[in-house]
């Protein structure tokens, strides 16, 4: 009787050393899984992204890449932002003013995420050189989109306005973007 008792108490022991072993593992796989779902450092890194505009004339447009995407940059002129202003909301596929699109004492910045809204290309208009549509903003050669100086879809197949991503002033020469 004494050698089943030692029998079955060392085939509890490893019945539980077992299924210590096994939750164990389980635990650890699933912990791996899970962390295998949170975003890359790498991409974590560019989360946010400073940009120091001091060097951008009236005019000109720079890109800068935020998250992989290409973020256009732009220092309109008094030009654009009256005819973006100006421009009648009734007539747009995606109505949005132009006061909505940028941030208020800052009208002459516009931050616009560069990846047309139709098929995800990159559109043209960020050089001097390059066609910029018939709205002067940006034109995107795969299918015709024109978009207007406050990046608002104005003709051609894109559903909707190129994307405003989250952006403030940290000081008067610099733009924290996300």
């Amino acid at each position: 009787m004494a050698k089943k008792k030692t029998q079955q108490s060392k085939r509890d022991f490893l019945y539980l050393t077992a299924a210590a072993t096994g939750t164990v593992g389980a635990a650890a796989f699933g912990w791996a899984f899970i962390d295998s779902m949170n975003p890359a450092a790498d991409t974590l890194a560019l989360a946010s992204t400073e940009v120091n505009i001091s060097a951008i004339e009236e005019g000109q447009s720079i890109t800068v890449m935020w998250r992989g995407k290409p973020v256009f940059v732009r220092r309109r002129t008094p030009a654009e932002i009256e005819e973006a202003e100006a421009a009648t909301l009734a007539n747009m596929r995606d109505p949005e003013s132009d006061n909505d699109r940028t941030l208020e004492g800052y009208r002459e910045w516009l931050v616009v995420v560069g990846i047309c809204t139709h098929l995800g290309c990159v559109p043209l208009g960020q050089k001097p050189a390059e066609l910029k549509g018939e709205y002067g903003g940006w034109f995107c050669p795969c299918h015709g989109s024109h978009y207007d100086t406050s990046g608002r879809i104005r003709k051609g197949p894109a559903p909707t306005n190129l994307p405003v991503p989250e952006y403030e002033f940290i000081s008067e020469t610099t733009i924290k973007i996300g």
